[in-house]
């Protein structure tokens, strides 16, 4: 496989197709004076516009396929697969090398599962664009966890027109500027800590902070809205974290019950594969997101509802979908190595801000039908702490970060 002979910023995508686009692109970082190094995706052909530093053959061989094979099944869907494989050996690969200083694309369906696929052999930090037809479309499943930057191409990727030219100008500036920050060192810490969040847990999550800060931690703040929970949960399992505090564990109910911020059935996982100090908190599990009132499934129509937003609608959990997240927790918790680095923390006075005595979702029967359910279920060499006040009581929050600190200095090398 050819190496970029010095860091560069890589340009991928379909050369085949769409060489003048990208050959406008090659010229516009050229011109700042960087190395570029282009990789051709497309199976049907390159470019002699310009010079091509890793062509298709190769990229299809790192993705487990001959490239004639390829092109004689006639198979898109394979094509488009078996390219995204190689792209994302090839990028991992020159990343891991310390080749790349910025990674740049373009394309239209194709084109933009390429790039995407190709980025998700990339570290956070490493700057990566997309110029996409798709831009402006739910396409989630392909960015992932990644920090990637799509810039709708508005028209078709396809020929220079007085649209596209700008914007192709524009990118190239973007990624350059990205690829010249220089990464800012942060303070050397004592520990970094993984903390889960909602608009209903932020008092609670912002005093944590204030107190791990304070005590000189690093603390990183995921928003449990589906994404946020998938990505801590990556995280962890890539070593970032030396403790969690979990304390809010909402996406299970979404889980459960079909809302639209469910972050999977592996949420809960990580900490526990890791074997990390975690303090984990039922918080918001008093609540299921759907979108606007009527997207709510007909099943829920009579249930208790607060209307968070115009397009945000949250229904109250009952004792029994309280009692099958208290279990599947503590079934989760349980197949932890080292137990002793695990406390649950249960607040007695509701589990989030619309759950505090007198508001509109305070059910002391549903906390109670977790909390024995929890104790009946959860293994007894599992430390539980039950606290009378509310999640976002700052009596509450004192409470976990002790815990936590608890536990982290007494598995200190």
């Amino acid at each position: 496989m050819n190496l970029p002979s010095a860091p560069s910023i890589v340009i991928m995508g379909c050369f085949d197709t769409k060489a003048a686009v990208f050959s406008r692109l090659r010229e516009q970082i050229l011109a700042t004076g960087e190395n570029v190094f282009c990789i051709n995706a497309g199976i049907m052909g390159s470019t002699d516009i310009f010079p091509v530093d890793l062509e298709a053959d190769q990229v299809a061989a790192y993705g487990g396929r001959a490239l004639q094979e390829l092109r004689s099944k006639k198979d898109r869907g394979l094509a488009l697969e078996v390219m995204g494989e190689g792209l994302r050996k090839i990028l991992s690969s020159y990343s891991r090398q310390n080749k790349l200083k910025g990674v740049i694309a373009m394309g239209g369906g194709g084109g933009t599962f390429l790039a995407l696929s190709g980025m998700q052999g990339l570290p956070l930090g490493l700057p990566k664009l997309c110029i996409s037809t798709l831009a402006t479309k739910d396409v989630s499943s392909l960015v992932g966890l990644k920090d990637i930057v799509l810039i709708p191409s508005v028209v078709d990727v396809a020929e220079l027109n007085s649209i596209i030219v700008p914007i192709i100008d524009q990118a190239a500036a973007a990624i350059m500027a990205m690829a010249r920050v220089k990464v800012t060192q942060m303070k050397q810490a004592k520990g970094v800590i993984a903390i889960s969040m909602f608009g209903n847990t932020t008092d609670c999550v912002n005093e944590c902070t204030r107190i791990l800060q304070e005590k000189g931690f690093e603390v990183m703040a995921f928003h449990a809205n589906g994404l946020g929970g998938k990505a801590m949960e990556a995280l962890i399992n890539e070593g970032v974290f030396d403790g969690v505090l979990d304390l809010t564990t909402t996406e299970l109910a979404d889980e459960l019950c079909g809302g639209i911020l469910s972050a999977g059935p592996e949420r809960l996982n990580a900490a526990v594969e890791m074997n990390l100090p975690l303090v984990l908190a039922p918080g918001c599990l008093d609540m299921v997101n759907f979108g606007t009132q009527s997207s709510v499934p007909e099943p829920y129509k009579d249930r208790l509802f607060y209307q968070w937003a115009p397009d945000v609608t949250l229904m109250r959990t009952n004792e029994a979908e309280n009692m099958a997240m208290a279990k599947q927790i503590a079934n989760k918790l349980n197949k932890s190595q080292d137990k002793s680095k695990i406390t649950v923390i249960t607040p007695l006075n509701g589990f989030s801000q619309l759950d505090a005595p007198g508001n509109i979702f305070f059910d002391k029967k549903c906390t109670v039908a977790f909390e024995d359910t929890l104790s009946r279920q959860l293994n007894p060499e599992i430390t539980t702490s039950l606290i009378a006040a509310n999640i976002n009581d700052q009596a509450f929050a004192r409470a976990a970060v002790e815990l936590l600190l608890g536990i982290l200095e007494r598995v200190k090398p």
